[in-house]
């Protein structure tokens, strides 16, 4: 599972609202083009780009925006996160 957990810190609410975009922790093995395709199979949306970054703790976070015609809201909602 390359998906670990979905963020919803106030940045993580701020992307998601202003910019339709998701944080999640990711596996640190993962590459972008794997990160794409299994939130799109999770969750049946399309994905515009995926940003990564390794944290100061080791772990690595993806920035997962989605396409126009996806609200990330609804995905949130879903997860529990808003």
């Amino acid at each position: 599972m390359i998906v670990k957990e979905f963020l919803a810190t106030e940045k993580a609410i701020r992307l998601l609202e202003s910019q339709n975009t998701l944080t999640v922790i990711v596996d640190k093995n993962a590459t972008k083009p794997q990160i794409k395709k299994e939130i799109e199979n999770m969750f049946n949306v399309k994905v515009e780009k995926v940003n990564t970054l390794i944290t100061p703790l080791g772990e690595k976070k993806a920035y997962v925006k989605l396409k126009k015609e996806f609200n990330a809201s609804e995905i949130a909602h879903k997860l529990g996160i808003l």
